[in-house]
């Protein structure tokens, strides 16, 4: 389970953070990434989409249940200030942990490698 603190629960906030953010997309994951102006926050938020395309609601409850447990494992890598917002794609349903939390690493990778200086992790 995420921490309260973590979790993304503004609708404005997910709208922004896909219109506005870098896009990674992977083979079960498609995720964004937005560096907040916003200092006050307690720590890096996350967010999840998981549409009835990824399957029937026990399914997509069971893919929400492995993403979050997979974002807990990268928060300590994210900025404080940082935003992500990842959507699942029907290939997660059939997919394991594990690979999703590779998968989310691997854009995570690709999203700070395209950023900005600005938005490359603290050293």
């Amino acid at each position: 389970m995420l921490p309260a603190q973590n979790r993304m629960t503004r609708s404005t906030e997910f709208g922004a953070t896909v219109s506005r953010g870098t896009r990674a997309a992977q083979p079960d994951l498609v995720v964004y990434c937005l560096r907040s102006d916003q200092t006050e926050e307690a720590g890096p938020r996350v967010g999840l989409v998981v549409s009835k395309a990824v399957g029937n609601a026990v399914q997509r409850h069971q893919v929400s249940r492995r993403l979050r447990h997979v974002a807990r494992t990268v928060l300590p890598e994210l900025d404080v200030t940082d935003r992500v917002v990842i959507r699942a794609l029907p290939g997660s349903r059939r997919a394991v942990s594990p690979r999703l939390e590779q998968q989310l690493r691997t854009a995570l990778r690709r999203i700070r490698n395209r950023a900005p200086a600005s938005m490359d992790a603290p050293s």
